[in-house]
């Protein structure tokens, strides 16, 4: 080769590793930057979320700042409108589905172009619907804990049944077998806590399940905005919630041969741990507790029991999500820490720190081997939820639903077309 030929070719050679290694470099600096600091309200506890943000960043090329704080429910509305209002507040708040619409005003909805509705039911479960609105999405879902059934083995093997209960007519039989009563008819052991509110816990959910399980959707959108459900005719009114009521109420009433719990019995969940009561309605959440407040209860969990004759298997689920706030001087950065953290990869992660389950349709399609977390994903797949303003209110609506159907004090219709009517003034007073 030439002298020209030579210089040519070394020119070209270190203009290929100059510009590697610019490449190189910009890669790796870009690739390396970490995230701005994103501040998260919720209601969801601050242990497990930074729990979970830790353990994330140790599978992450960068680091996901978060500075999370945890705010007790009844005093997260006040305290958010207050900073709002003073110009601070998080970028994000992280609260459930039934808190939602008090603050979709305040939140920056997720467009159809950024997320589509198909790509959304197509990721996450059936609940998730919830956040969809005709503007977009109010939130990304981040798990959910939903309504489960734990039974006693024992006590179901002492009274000779094989099997818990799949659908809640069979209670009708197996209470006769399990519920004790003593000579003063007072009620020693009990085979199921229903008809009763103040010492049944979760039993406005409970209702609620058995609601959603007959087809009515409790709460919906019309042109009035959020509705009541429970009377309205466009989705069969009374004609679905009367029976679910009735079905409730009928384990307090000491006339009925299914009369299985009062209130002067001890809570369902501590009479549960004690071995009084054969099954429980609880959360997913509530594994742990369980096991640990009796190492020695010999119990299983199951799903919620259906409608035999009912057209949608449901239970009641409690939906987090995450929603970017109105206020936030850093919307991509947020979106971005909100993507990461419902991504397939987290979700599986949040999913063994908090063993509840994932609310993506791909983690369920995947299956457990753990038989707790193989029902806990059923439960995932088939959980609702209904969209609320206060779910004190509504708590104190459906106790006085029960109370006055249990008391004798009106009938079941005239019962419900109350709480249909207080339940409507309760929307509209958000």
């Amino acid at each position: 080769m030439s002298k020209f030929q030579i210089t040519l070719t070394a020119i070209f050679i270190i203009c290929i590793i100059a510009g590697v290694t610019v490449f190189a470099t910009y890669k790796t600096k870009n690739s390396s930057e970490d995230l701005p600091t994103v501040t998260i309200w919720g209601t969801f506890p601050a242990s497990v979320f930074n729990d979970f943000v830790q353990k994330l960043n140790l599978t992450r090329a960068t680091t996901l700042n978060i500075n999370y704080s945890e705010i007790a429910q009844e005093n997260f509305r006040k305290q958010f409108i207050d900073e709002l209002a003073r110009g601070k507040g998080p970028d994000a708040i992280l609260i459930s589905q039934q808190d939602i619409i008090g603050y979709d005003d305040k939140i920056i909805k997720i467009s159809d172009k950024v997320l589509s509705k198909r790509d959304f039911q197509n990721a996450f479960t059936v609940q998730s619907n919830l956040y969809l609105t005709a503007d977009g999405a109010l939130a990304l879902p981040l798990i959910v804990d939903p309504l489960v059934m734990y039974w006693n083995r024992t006590m179901f093997t002492n009274a000779g049944i094989a099997k818990y209960p799949v659908y809640w007519d069979e209670f009708s039989t197996i209470t006769q077998k399990l519920t004790l009563k003593d000579d003063n008819s007072n009620i020693r052991r009990s085979a199921v806590a229903l008809g009763e509110f103040n010492n049944i816990n979760h039993a406005r959910e409970i209702l609620s399940a058995l609601f959603l399980q007959s087809g009515n959707p409790i709460t919906f959108y019309s042109d009035q905005g959020l509705q009541s459900g429970l009377g309205d005719s466009s989705y069969a009114g009374t004609q679905t919630s009367a029976p679910a009521l009735n079905f409730f109420t009928q384990f307090s009433n000491p006339h009925d041969y299914r009369y299985s719990w009062n209130r002067s019995l001890p809570s369902s969940k501590n009479s549960f741990l004690s071995g009084t009561l054969a099954t429980y309605i609880g959360y997913t959440s509530e594994l742990s507790d369980i096991r640990a407040k009796n190492p020695n209860l010999d119990f299983d969990v199951a799903p919620i029991p259906q409608a035999r004759a009912g057209k949608f298997r449901v239970t009641y689920g409690n939906l987090y999500g995450l929603s970017m706030v109105r206020s936030t001087s850093n919307s991509n950065a947020t979106f971005a820490a909100m993507q990461i953290l419902t991504a397939p990869d987290a979700q599986a992660l949040l999913s063994s720190i908090t063993y509840l389950p994932s609310v993506r349709r791909d983690s369920i399609a995947a299956g457990s081997t753990d038989p707790y977390m193989a029902v806990f994903l059923d439960a995932s797949l088939i959980s609702k939820g209904w969209l609320d303003t206060s779910s004190d209110r509504s708590n104190q609506i459906f106790t006085n639903l029960v109370e006055s159907v249990t008391s004798g004090r009106t009938d079941t219709l005239s019962a419900i077309k109350q709480a249909d009517d207080e339940l409507n003034l309760s929307l509209q007073s958000q």
